[in-house]
């Protein structure tokens, strides 16, 4: 059973950093892609980052590049989101699934909150 538990997110300050995590089972997480997503307060779903199995591809949204890097540890099957120069509308929930842009997605998420 494919499982994904996120972590990390918090309350902090426009410009503030935050680290999240994605700890995968169920599955060969060396093999697969995977993603992070994010829903702001009665918004869509926006696709954040992605990274390819090996950590070698990447993709970002305009909305996040620059300020954000996605980042894997295959020994660990973990997946990381490291968030620096927070800005009010990162305020988000955030969620990891599996493939480069489409696949399982994570039913829990961890909430992003950017607010002085």
């Amino acid at each position: 059973e494919v499982q994904l538990v996120e972590s990390g997110g918090g309350l902090v300050q426009p410009g503030g950093s935050l680290r999240l995590s994605c700890a995968a089972s169920g599955f060969t997480f060396s093999s697969r892609s995977m993603r992070w997503v994010r829903q702001a307060p009665g918004k869509g779903f926006e696709r954040v980052s992605s990274i390819d199995s090996g950590g070698g591809i990447t993709y970002y949204a305009d909305s996040v590049k620059g300020r954000f890097t996605i980042s894997r540890d295959n020994a660990k099957n973990t997946l990381y989101l490291q968030l620096n120069s927070l800005k009010t509308e990162d305020t988000a929930m955030y969620y990891c699934g599996t493939g480069f842009s489409a696949g399982r997605m994570s039913d829990q998420g961890t909430q992003v909150t950017v607010s002085s």
